[in-house]
Protein backbone atom coordinates (compact mmCIF):
# COMPACT_ATOMS: atom_id res chain seq x y z
CA UNK A 1 0.00 0.00 0.00
CA UNK A 2 1.50 3.31 -1.14
CA UNK A 3 1.71 5.73 1.79
CA UNK A 4 0.40 8.54 -0.39
CA UNK A 5 -2.94 6.72 -0.57
CA UNK A 6 -3.31 6.44 3.19
CA UNK A 7 -6.66 7.69 4.44
CA UNK A 8 -7.11 9.91 7.48
CA UNK A 9 -7.03 7.52 10.44
CA UNK A 10 -9.25 7.75 13.49
CA UNK A 11 -7.42 8.63 16.74
CA UNK A 12 -6.33 5.49 18.58
CA UNK A 13 -8.66 6.06 21.53
CA UNK A 14 -11.62 6.35 19.11
CA UNK A 15 -10.55 3.10 17.43
CA UNK A 16 -10.49 1.42 20.85
CA UNK A 17 -13.89 2.83 21.84
CA UNK A 18 -15.32 1.59 18.52
CA UNK A 19 -13.77 -1.83 19.13
CA UNK A 20 -15.28 -2.07 22.63
CA UNK A 21 -18.60 -0.78 21.27
CA UNK A 22 -18.66 -3.59 18.70
CA UNK A 23 -17.54 -6.20 21.25
CA UNK A 24 -20.45 -5.23 23.50
CA UNK A 25 -22.84 -5.32 20.53
CA UNK A 26 -21.50 -8.80 19.68
CA UNK A 27 -22.49 -10.01 23.15
CA UNK A 28 -18.99 -10.45 24.58
CA UNK A 29 -20.20 -8.39 27.56
CA UNK A 30 -23.85 -8.01 28.50
CA UNK A 31 -25.58 -5.17 30.39
CA UNK A 32 -24.51 -5.44 34.02
CA UNK A 33 -21.22 -7.22 33.23
CA UNK A 34 -17.97 -5.77 34.51
CA UNK A 35 -15.19 -5.23 32.00
CA UNK A 36 -11.74 -6.66 32.79
CA UNK A 37 -9.59 -4.44 35.00
CA UNK A 38 -8.00 -1.58 33.06
CA UNK A 39 -4.42 -2.86 33.24
CA UNK A 40 -5.50 -6.27 31.92
CA UNK A 41 -7.68 -4.82 29.17
CA UNK A 42 -5.00 -2.33 28.06
CA UNK A 43 -2.44 -5.14 27.86
CA UNK A 44 -4.84 -7.30 25.85
CA UNK A 45 -5.51 -4.46 23.40
CA UNK A 46 -1.85 -3.42 23.23
CA UNK A 47 -2.46 0.21 24.21
CA UNK A 48 -1.39 2.50 27.02
CA UNK A 49 -3.59 2.84 30.09
CA UNK A 50 -4.16 6.51 29.26
CA UNK A 51 -5.46 5.65 25.77
CA UNK A 52 -7.79 3.00 27.18
CA UNK A 53 -9.15 5.41 29.79
CA UNK A 54 -9.96 7.98 27.10
CA UNK A 55 -11.83 5.27 25.18
CA UNK A 56 -13.72 4.18 28.30
CA UNK A 57 -14.58 7.78 29.13
CA UNK A 58 -16.10 8.23 25.66
CA UNK A 59 -18.21 5.09 26.08
CA UNK A 60 -19.28 6.36 29.50
CA UNK A 61 -20.24 9.75 28.02
CA UNK A 62 -22.21 7.96 25.30
CA UNK A 63 -24.13 6.09 27.99
CA UNK A 64 -22.83 2.58 27.29
CA UNK A 65 -20.63 2.17 30.38
CA UNK A 66 -20.95 3.04 34.04
CA UNK A 67 -17.84 3.63 36.12
CA UNK A 68 -18.25 2.53 39.74
CA UNK A 69 -15.61 3.97 42.03
CA UNK A 70 -13.42 1.24 43.46
CA UNK A 71 -15.23 -1.49 41.52
CA UNK A 72 -14.59 -0.97 37.81
CA UNK A 73 -16.38 -0.34 34.50
CA UNK A 74 -19.77 -1.96 33.90
CA UNK A 75 -21.84 -2.28 30.74
CA UNK A 76 -24.84 -0.04 31.18
CA UNK A 77 -26.64 -0.87 27.94
CA UNK A 78 -25.93 -2.24 24.48
CA UNK A 79 -24.97 0.21 21.71
CA UNK A 80 -27.99 1.63 19.92
CA UNK A 81 -26.76 3.24 16.72
CA UNK A 82 -24.55 6.15 17.79
CA UNK A 83 -21.22 4.59 16.86
CA UNK A 84 -19.22 5.74 13.86
CA UNK A 85 -19.49 2.23 12.43
CA UNK A 86 -23.15 1.71 13.30
CA UNK A 87 -23.89 0.52 9.73
CA UNK A 88 -20.74 -1.60 9.37
CA UNK A 89 -21.85 -5.23 9.53
CA UNK A 90 -18.63 -7.21 9.08
CA UNK A 91 -17.21 -8.86 12.19
CA UNK A 92 -14.43 -11.29 12.95
CA UNK A 93 -15.51 -14.93 13.23
CA UNK A 94 -15.31 -14.51 17.00
CA UNK A 95 -17.44 -11.33 16.88
CA UNK A 96 -16.58 -7.63 16.94
CA UNK A 97 -13.27 -6.32 15.66
CA UNK A 98 -12.07 -2.80 14.96
CA UNK A 99 -12.52 -1.76 11.29
CA UNK A 100 -9.89 0.15 9.32
CA UNK A 101 -9.52 0.77 5.59
CA UNK A 102 -6.93 1.70 2.98
CA UNK A 103 -7.80 3.34 -0.32
CA UNK A 104 -6.51 1.64 -3.46
CA UNK A 105 -7.83 4.17 -5.96
CA UNK A 106 -10.10 7.18 -6.46
CA UNK A 107 -11.34 7.65 -10.02
CA UNK A 108 -14.12 9.30 -11.99
CA UNK A 109 -16.69 6.88 -13.37
CA UNK A 110 -19.84 6.85 -15.46
CA UNK A 111 -21.21 3.38 -14.73
CA UNK A 112 -24.79 3.36 -16.05
CA UNK A 113 -26.03 0.75 -13.56
CA UNK A 114 -24.74 2.78 -10.60
CA UNK A 115 -26.20 5.99 -12.01
CA UNK A 116 -29.61 4.36 -11.99
CA UNK A 117 -29.12 3.32 -8.34
CA UNK A 118 -28.25 6.91 -7.39
CA UNK A 119 -30.90 8.53 -9.63
CA UNK A 120 -28.25 10.43 -11.61
CA UNK A 121 -28.84 11.77 -15.11
CA UNK A 122 -27.27 9.89 -18.01
CA UNK A 123 -24.61 12.57 -18.50
CA UNK A 124 -23.78 12.76 -14.78
CA UNK A 125 -20.46 11.73 -13.27
CA UNK A 126 -19.50 9.60 -10.28
CA UNK A 127 -16.61 9.20 -7.90
CA UNK A 128 -15.55 5.57 -7.58
CA UNK A 129 -13.44 4.45 -4.62
CA UNK A 130 -11.80 1.04 -4.25
CA UNK A 131 -10.71 0.12 -0.72
CA UNK A 132 -9.16 -2.69 1.27
CA UNK A 133 -11.05 -3.37 4.48
CA UNK A 134 -9.44 -4.74 7.65
CA UNK A 135 -10.67 -6.07 10.98
CA UNK A 136 -8.13 -6.02 13.80
CA UNK A 137 -5.52 -5.26 11.10
CA UNK A 138 -6.33 -8.41 9.11
CA UNK A 139 -7.42 -7.94 5.49
CA UNK A 140 -10.94 -9.38 5.20
CA UNK A 141 -12.79 -7.62 2.37
CA UNK A 142 -12.64 -5.34 -0.66
CA UNK A 143 -15.04 -2.46 -1.29
CA UNK A 144 -16.10 -0.50 -4.36
CA UNK A 145 -18.04 2.66 -3.47
CA UNK A 146 -19.71 5.30 -5.64
CA UNK A 147 -21.15 8.72 -4.85
CA UNK A 148 -22.05 11.79 -6.86
CA UNK A 149 -19.21 13.74 -8.41
CA UNK A 150 -21.07 16.97 -7.68
CA UNK A 151 -20.24 16.64 -3.97
CA UNK A 152 -16.51 17.13 -4.63
CA UNK A 153 -15.13 18.69 -7.84
CA UNK A 154 -11.70 17.22 -7.02
CA UNK A 155 -10.81 14.33 -4.75
CA UNK A 156 -7.60 12.59 -3.71
CA UNK A 157 -7.12 9.61 -1.37
CA UNK A 158 -5.44 11.80 1.25
CA UNK A 159 -8.59 13.98 1.39
CA UNK A 160 -10.77 11.11 2.57
CA UNK A 161 -11.41 9.80 6.04
CA UNK A 162 -11.30 6.03 6.60
CA UNK A 163 -14.95 6.29 7.70
CA UNK A 164 -16.61 7.67 4.57
CA UNK A 165 -19.88 8.26 6.44
CA UNK A 166 -17.94 10.50 8.84
CA UNK A 167 -16.36 12.21 5.82
CA UNK A 168 -19.79 12.89 4.31
CA UNK A 169 -20.98 14.39 7.60
CA UNK A 170 -17.94 16.60 8.04
CA UNK A 171 -17.37 17.66 4.42
CA UNK A 172 -20.64 17.33 2.50
CA UNK A 173 -24.08 18.64 3.31
CA UNK A 174 -25.58 15.38 4.60
CA UNK A 175 -25.08 12.33 6.76
CA UNK A 176 -26.16 8.73 6.24
CA UNK A 177 -29.29 7.86 8.22
CA UNK A 178 -30.43 4.61 6.59
CA UNK A 179 -28.96 1.77 4.55
CA UNK A 180 -30.36 -1.19 2.63
CA UNK A 181 -28.20 -4.28 2.09
CA UNK A 182 -28.69 -7.20 -0.26
CA UNK A 183 -26.31 -10.15 0.10
CA UNK A 184 -25.66 -12.75 -2.58
CA UNK A 185 -22.74 -14.81 -3.88
CA UNK A 186 -20.96 -14.20 -7.17
CA UNK A 187 -17.55 -14.67 -8.83
CA UNK A 188 -15.36 -11.80 -7.64
CA UNK A 189 -13.55 -9.53 -10.12
CA UNK A 190 -9.80 -9.94 -10.59
CA UNK A 191 -8.79 -6.88 -8.54
CA UNK A 192 -10.68 -8.35 -5.57
CA UNK A 193 -9.24 -11.87 -5.76
CA UNK A 194 -5.73 -10.52 -6.43
CA UNK A 195 -5.80 -8.35 -3.31
CA UNK A 196 -7.33 -11.07 -1.14
CA UNK A 197 -4.89 -13.64 -2.59
CA UNK A 198 -7.66 -15.94 -3.75
CA UNK A 199 -7.99 -17.96 -6.95
CA UNK A 200 -9.31 -16.04 -9.97
CA UNK A 201 -13.11 -15.85 -10.19
CA UNK A 202 -13.57 -17.26 -6.69
CA UNK A 203 -17.26 -17.18 -5.75
CA UNK A 204 -17.63 -14.93 -2.70
CA UNK A 205 -20.35 -13.29 -0.60
CA UNK A 206 -21.14 -9.87 -2.05
CA UNK A 207 -23.03 -7.09 -0.26
CA UNK A 208 -24.93 -4.58 -2.42
CA UNK A 209 -25.61 -1.46 -0.36
CA UNK A 210 -27.73 1.63 -0.95
CA UNK A 211 -27.30 4.46 1.55
CA UNK A 212 -29.76 7.29 2.14
CA UNK A 213 -29.06 10.71 3.63
CA UNK A 214 -30.89 12.48 6.45
CA UNK A 215 -32.75 14.35 3.68
CA UNK A 216 -34.09 11.12 2.19
CA UNK A 217 -31.84 11.09 -0.89
CA UNK A 218 -29.89 8.03 -1.97
CA UNK A 219 -26.29 9.23 -1.81
CA UNK A 220 -24.06 6.16 -2.01
CA UNK A 221 -24.00 2.76 -3.71
CA UNK A 222 -21.41 0.10 -2.96
CA UNK A 223 -20.27 -3.49 -3.37
CA UNK A 224 -18.39 -5.32 -0.63
CA UNK A 225 -16.79 -8.70 -1.30
CA UNK A 226 -15.78 -10.41 1.93
CA UNK A 227 -13.81 -13.56 2.73
CA UNK A 228 -16.07 -15.89 4.79
CA UNK A 229 -12.98 -17.72 6.08
CA UNK A 230 -11.98 -14.52 7.91
CA UNK A 231 -15.17 -12.63 8.74
CA UNK A 232 -18.94 -12.78 8.73
CA UNK A 233 -21.84 -10.46 7.97
CA UNK A 234 -23.96 -9.66 11.06
CA UNK A 235 -26.97 -7.34 11.45
CA UNK A 236 -28.41 -6.57 14.89
CA UNK A 237 -31.40 -4.55 16.04
CA UNK A 238 -31.75 -3.16 19.57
Amino acid sequence: MDKKNKTKQLPLYIQISELLNREIAAGHWLPGDRLPIEAELAAKLGVAIGTLRKALKKLEEDGFLERRQGSGNYVKRAPSGRAIYQFFHLETLEGGGVPTADILSVTMDDDEFVKRQLNIEADGKLWCIKRARYLNRELVAMEQIWFKHAHAPSLKPKDLHESLYLHYRDNFSFWISRVEDEVDCAPAPKWVTDNLELAPETTMPKVHRRSWSNEGNIEEFSFTWYDPAKCRYVARWH
